[in-house]
């Protein structure tokens, strides 16, 4: 895939989501914060329901990522968390060049990248660099 600035990743569409999508990576990453399983829980703290791990958004956002640009070509990735994801919501990744550049010897890509919900709301968003080959293609 050649990049240049303006170039967007083909959009991902990750859920609906599931408490097995949000139990599972809490499982994997370590995070076994019970608001992101218990319902009762989490009403008591003036939620509707128990929520989704920021973290799985932003582990979509750099599945988006990888899957286009390799895995290995990461050198940076940072996300924020914007609003909470709830159960049954349908979430879009998308990812956009924003310059082209070189640092310690690499090209590189930089990204700006988001996760939103139905409604049109970013609940995750952030920025990337990837490595790319000499002329520009994404190193896979």
């Amino acid at each position: 895939m050649s990049l240049a600035p303006g170039t967007e990743l083909p959009a991902r569409i990750f859920g609906p989501i599931t408490m097995t999508d949000i139990v599972a990576y809490q499982g994997a990453s370590g995070d076994l914060n019970p608001m992101h399983y218990d319902d009762d829980l989490a009403r008591s703290a003036g939620y509707p329901a128990a929520f989704s791990v920021g973290m799985l958004g932003a582990g979509y956002l750099a599945a988006l990522c990888s899957e286009h640009l390799g895995e290995e070509s990461v050198r940076r990735f940072r996300t924020r968390f914007r609003k909470v994801v709830q159960r049954g919501e349908v979430l879009t990744g998308t990812a956009v060049v924003t310059r082209l550049f070189e640092e310690e010897g690499e090209a590189r890509a930089e990204l700006t990248l988001a996760l939103t919900n139905a409604h049109g709301d970013v609940v995750v968003d952030g920025d990337a660099e990837f490595v790319l080959t000499a002329d520009g293609q994404a190193a896979l």
